[in-house]
């Protein structure tokens, strides 16, 4: 899967769950996300995905989770959390990836080429 803010396009590695499953058949999505806590993007879908939530504890740089039934969230810092999320991928190289996103509200689109 790919994710492209502005002219920077970045490839997601994703995981084989039926959460993902059912992200994909959705692609391609165009999504205004939305700055929180300095070290994340997130969007509210317009229909919820099945979850398999689990705690990872460490949040990494370049995770691509859905936190609840219907928030994706990208981050682009690690750092140690007590939240649960259903795993959908990792970008494959987040190198860049805090300077693409900006500190202000974006607009991301996902898509499969």
């Amino acid at each position: 899967m790919w994710m492209t803010v502005g002219q920077q396009r970045f490839g997601i590695s994703l995981e084989d769950n039926p959460t993902t499953r059912e992200l994909v058949t959705r692609l391609p999505l165009s999504l205004d996300m939305t700055e929180l806590h300095s070290n994340e993007k997130y969007a509210t879908l317009d229909h919820p995905l099945p979850t398999q939530a689990y705690r990872p504890g460490t949040i990494h740089n370049g995770d691509l989770l859905l936190y609840g039934t219907d928030t994706l969230v990208v981050f682009y810092q690690t750092f140690t959390s007590s939240y649960s999320y259903s795993r959908l991928g990792r970008i494959d190289n987040p190198a860049g990836l805090a300077k693409a996103l900006g500190r202000d509200d974006v607009r991301v689109t996902f898509s499969v080429d």
